[in-house]
């Protein structure tokens, strides 16, 4: 997921993006335990999926405070 398509999404968006990004990243460790992952570094590029989610949220509530 590229940053410049996140910073497009809205705080709703995103706070949309991040419960789907968790709900994965709880089934890829669920996976993993049980031995059925079919693509162990994806559950790398899903924790930097998220934190990119997380930070780009506190940027624009930040911004909304500061204009707001």
């Amino acid at each position: 997921m590229k940053s410049s398509a996140v910073r497009a999404m809205t705080v709703d968006e995103l706070n949309q993006k991040e419960e789907d990004l968790r709900k994965e990243l709880f089934n890829l460790r669920f996976q993993q335990v049980t031995g059925e992952i079919e693509n162990p570094m994806r559950i790398r590029t899903v924790r930097k999926d998220i934190a990119k989610v997380l930070t780009i949220k506190t940027e624009k509530t930040k911004k909304e405070e500061k204009s707001g």
